[in-house]
């Protein structure tokens, strides 16, 4: 996740060289907790293909709270409640106080289709740090992409409700062929809404999202996209608003966000180069983990295939700084282990050869080049 925002505000508002060394360490990682695969929706880019149906073998209550007591243990810094939808288990609020008891920042992502008034002051009293909630664009699009008429309405008002309960709250968009000409009526929505985040994210191959559904921008169409969010960040900060733009699900946005500013003012460029290569590029399996809705834990959100454990039969701590776990390791220290353009590209230093499960995805080899890097040779010192 990269916050274009604060760092074309300045390297003043990027993360300390103390909080990049930990961001690096692999131990206590932010943790994305898919609670469950349950949703109303459907959508075409699911990466976990989540639908409306139940899902045997799930954690219950009793062991979901004893995993965040051994995330707590583990200093886990903040938890990711993901899915499909957590809120469609009845327990998700008790799940965050317990978290917020434990020291643990809590954050939800959801679709926004079940939040009223009443259930966003509920998550806001259950020690909520933040919500983002997906929407991919106006209405018909929205709805089109996420099997539901009335999707939009339902996750507009839900974003409503929690601006007015006082949640910090964000949009969550990912990019696709089908929606990439909604940007502009996304930054609309969020400056006319009042909503403090724009999360977008590239297509990461996985579940209904795969290389192969036609649905992933081609590099020209990402540079469109990628210039377009960019731009209307600097067009926030140039307008007083305090607004975070936030990209995530290709690291190579930070060596293209430092190129673009080179041509501008080379001496900021330097210092926000500086900043990206203290965060390190991809955090999979290093800063960040994930576990699913049976317990079992992931380099990442995206990478269902690798399992290094389930947090049913080891605590997680244990999991995570496991020594015998081979890619674990090559995850924590890649370099010389990519191939192709990654093994070349002279910006390694703040990509880390980006998402390894989508590079597994498209080529079946988890250290090919990553098929989503959008620049060019010359751009990268090939």
């Amino acid at each position: 996740m990269l916050s274009v925002s604060k760092l074309l505000e300045g390297p003043a508002k990027g993360r300390s060289a103390t909080e990049a060394a930990r961001y690096r360490s692999g131990l206590s990682p932010v943790v994305v907790w898919n609670l469950t695969r349950s949703c109303s929706l459907a959508c075409v880019h699911c990466y976990n293909s989540s639908g409306a149906r139940s899902y045997p073998g799930e954690l219950t209550t009793i062991e979901a709270f004893n995993i965040i007591d051994g995330l707590s243990d583990f200093k886990v810094p903040a938890i990711i409640f993901s899915g499909g939808d957590p809120l469609t288990r009845p327990d998700i609020l008790g799940l965050i106080r317990r978290s917020r008891e434990k020291g643990i920042r809590a954050v939800l992502s959801t679709n926004g289709v079940s939040i009223d008034g009443e259930t966003a002051k509920r998550i806001k009293e259950a020690g909520v740090s933040y919500v983002g909630v997906s929407i991919d664009g106006g209405r018909k699009i929205n709805d089109s992409l996420r099997g539901m008429d009335g999707a939009f309405e339902k996750a507009l008002a839900a974003i409503r409700h929690c601006v007015n309960a006082g949640l910090l709250t964000g949009i969550r968009f990912t990019m696709s062929k089908k929606n990439a000409g909604e940007l502009p009526f996304m930054f609309g929505l969020l400056e006319s809404e009042g909503v403090q985040r724009g999360y977008f994210s590239h297509l990461v191959y996985s579940g209904r999202g795969g290389p192969f559904s036609g649905e992933d921008l081609d590099h020209a169409e990402t540079r469109v996209a990628v210039d377009y969010i960019f731009d209307r960040a600097s067009i926030f900060i140039k307008k007083g608003l305090d607004k975070d733009i936030v990209t995530g699900g290709n690291d190579a946005d930070g060596a293209y966000l430092y190129l673009k500013l080179r041509e501008i003012d080379p001496v900021k460029a330097q210092k926000v180069r500086a900043l990206l290569e203290r965060r390190g590029g991809n955090s999979s399996g290093v800063s960040l983990a994930n576990i699913d809705n049976l317990g079992e834990v992931h380099p990442d959100q995206f990478w269902a295939s690798r399992s290094f454990g389930n947090v049913k039969e080891r605590p997680f701590g244990e999991i995570w700084s496991d020594p015998r776990e081979p890619l674990l390791k090559a995850l924590r220290n890649r370099q010389g282990l990519v191939k192709g353009r990654c093994s070349r590209c002279s910006h390694f230093s703040i990509c880390a050869g980006s998402y390894r499960a989508r590079a597994e995805f498209a080529t079946q080899d988890p250290w090919a080049e990553d098929p989503a890097c959008y620049l060019t040779d010359k751009e990268i010192g090939i």
